[in-house]
């Protein structure tokens, strides 16, 4: 028992010395989730720079551990992991300072950047050196010490989560409610990336090294994976059949269901990859050498789907994103059907170049291509509809259907949130639409800038067909600071966060059940007493009932009294969203407060 305890021991300080710093990026973020969970997840400066650090912290574990396993082939450790801490620190300074400015544009930045860190992790050390079947060894101890590391921190978080709860509930320790959340964002990142490690051992040595092919693994891919991908392909290639007869377009979203298949069917391939010549099942050899043909049509099939889109109304970063992935398959395909000594190495190093392309290439970038194709798409609305006067301004006054003018305004919220203010100033005239180009300047919230551009026009032709599927409202307190001087205590709440507050032996609890039919929204003394303040959002809902866009008031704001205590709740706040399809409207609100004086 010993022995086992000081070998375990030992590989956990092993680890701790060869990985120092994915270790601390997974305590970084880890501290950084518990002190954003400190701050009830509420919107604030403090707040978003912590999320910054999360995220940059989270990256930098596959970063650094990609690092220091080349580090291991080349044998230049110092000087490679102080370039990956450069890296980091500029990619901290390219996210934005406010959280305003933080809108789904970073996703695309975000989302890329991680995946292109775990490509680097799968190749970085086998640029020049070893056979093949090291590199096949590597990934698959990788994979295998990913499955793994997954289970035992399952385990893990939920036996350490259920002994907190034990012990709190048989010997009344009443802890607090976040110290669960602590539990699980330690053990889920940091716990996770330990755990990770020690299952790699040595590192490179130890991954690179020949093994058995695992029993499991062949089970699920002979015997699942292979069977659905051709079920699958099937399925394709009847829908395939369906397009030429009725001799109709495919429907967009066939696009992702083509690359999921791909990308599925290619993991398959690598996973088979040491049995196509080994004693497998025959159609496991035949599905390795039929696959890439059989994405032929698929590839007709998913470019004549992603360009019909494109070509009607251009691209954006997804779209982008898409067709990129499509020209990569496509190049992959045909380097393995022409190439008979192809190294299976291509597949993750190829993808590796086309996501840095993607993020960083001069002028044919997502981001440069995506804001130049929908400019030139709003042009051409505008043209098409001669919406242009003289002075090459638009005329919101002449008359234009709503769908003309919701495609407008959402070419317009589009390039705001890309910061397109030059461009989009250009085609208004300031002095008539002051508050266009006031909004265009600030480009403040993803909503305000369309619902502001389709109110501009004055003669809008309705039409059933092109009737919006999808109404909002925002009703938006001017109050930015709350007096609470006259009050004893203020607790910040949001709709999904709003636990409750003990002041001495008096417990509040703010119950919130805000639906269509009957919203309720009450706060409750000791499970007892309450106070009712749900007329705050009836009255408000039935007085902008039909309203769209954006309104602003002066306050948001009712009081209610219990035997002790005086109350106010403060709404920031309240927003009222309604689908064609669906009759109830959602009802939400981002922050408020609870202002309470003693009696």
């Amino acid at each position: 028992m010993n022995q086992k305890l000081n070998e375990i021991f030992g590989k956990a300080i092993f680890a701790i010395r060869q990985f120092p710093l994915v270790l601390l990026m997974a305590l970084s973020a880890s501290i950084c989730l518990m002190f954003i969970a400190e701050e009830n997840f509420r919107t604030s400066e403090k707040v978003f720079t912590l999320t910054k650090l999360m995220l940059v912290s989270c990256l930098g574990i596959s970063l650094m551990f990609g690092l220091k396993i080349l580090s291991q082939r080349i044998r230049k450790q110092i000087l490679l992991e102080l370039g990956g801490i450069l890296f980091l620190i500029g990619f901290y300074f390219l996210l934005p300072k406010l959280q305003k400015d933080f809108t789904e544009v970073y996703a695309f930045l975000l989302i890329p950047t991680f995946v292109l860190s775990h490509l680097f992790v799968s190749f970085a050390s086998f640029f020049r050196q070893k056979t093949e079947m090291h590199f096949w060894q590597y990934n698959k101890n990788l994979f295998i010490n990913i499955v793994l590391t997954v289970i035992f921190t399952g385990v893990l978080t939920g036996g350490v989560e259920l002994a907190i709860v034990a012990v709190d509930k048989l010997f009344d320790f009443n802890f607090n409610d976040k110290i669960y959340l602590r539990v699980f964002y330690l053990l889920a990142i940091f716990g996770s990336s330990f755990i990770f490690l020690l299952f790699n051992e040595k590192g490179l040595e130890y991954l690179e090294k020949e093994g058995n092919y695992p029993i499991v693994l062949k089970f699920f891919t002979q015997y699942i994976l292979i069977p659905l991908l051709i079920i699958y392909v099937v399925i394709l290639y009847f829908y395939s059949a369906k397009i030429l007869i009725n001799w109709e377009l495919p429907r967009g979203w066939v696009s992702y269901l083509v690359l999921a298949y791909s990308i599925v069917g290619i993991l398959a391939i690598l996973l088979v990859h040491p049995l196509k010549e080994n004693s497998a099942k025959s159609w496991v050899k035949m599905f390795s050498k039929i696959f890439y043909f059989t994405l032929i049509p698929l590839l007709i099939l998913l470019f004549t789907a992603i360009f019909t889109r494109i070509l009607e109304y251009g691209y954006t970063e997804p779209r982008y994103f898409v067709v990129l992935l499509s020209v990569w398959l496509a190049i992959v395909v045909f380097y393995f059907i022409i190439n008979k000594n192809a190294s299976i190495k291509f597949i993750p190093t190829s993808l590796f170049v086309f996501g840095l392309f993607a993020l960083i290439f001069p002028f044919l970038n997502t981001f440069s291509v995506a804001k130049r194709s929908q400019e030139n798409q709003l042009i051409k609305i505008l043209n098409e509809n001669k919406l242009l006067d003289n002075k090459q301004k638009i005329d919101f006054s002449r008359r234009v259907v709503d769908s003309t003018a919701t495609e407008i305004a959402n070419k317009f919220e589009f390039l705001g949130k890309r910061n397109e203010t030059e461009s989009l100033l250009k085609l208004i005239d300031i002095k008539k639409q002051e508050d266009l180009a006031k909004e265009i300047n600030q480009s403040t919230n993803s909503y305000s800038l369309y619902y502001i551009v389709k109110d501009q026009f004055s003669n809008i032709k309705k039409t059933d067909k092109s009737t919006s599927d999808y109404q909002r409202l925002e009703l938006i307190s001017n109050q930015q600071i709350v007096d609470v001087s006259s009050y004893d205590y203020v607790v910040y709440f949001n709709r999904y966060n709003h636990s409750a507050k003990t002041i001495g032996n008096d417990t509040f609890e703010i119950f919130d059940r805000i639906t269509d039919e009957e919203p309720q929204f009450k706060v409750i003394l000791n499970s007892k007493e309450e106070a009712d303040f749900s007329s705050l959002i009836k009255d408000l809902k039935t007085k902008y009932k039909g309203k769209i866009g954006q309104i602003n008031l002066p306050e948001m704001a009712m009081e209610g009294d219990l035997e002790k205590y005086h109350l106010k709740i403060s709404l920031g706040n309240l927003i009222i969203e309604k689908h064609k399809n669906n009759p109830s409207s959602t009802i939400d609100f981002e922050n408020a407060y609870l202002l309470i004086k003693k009696k």
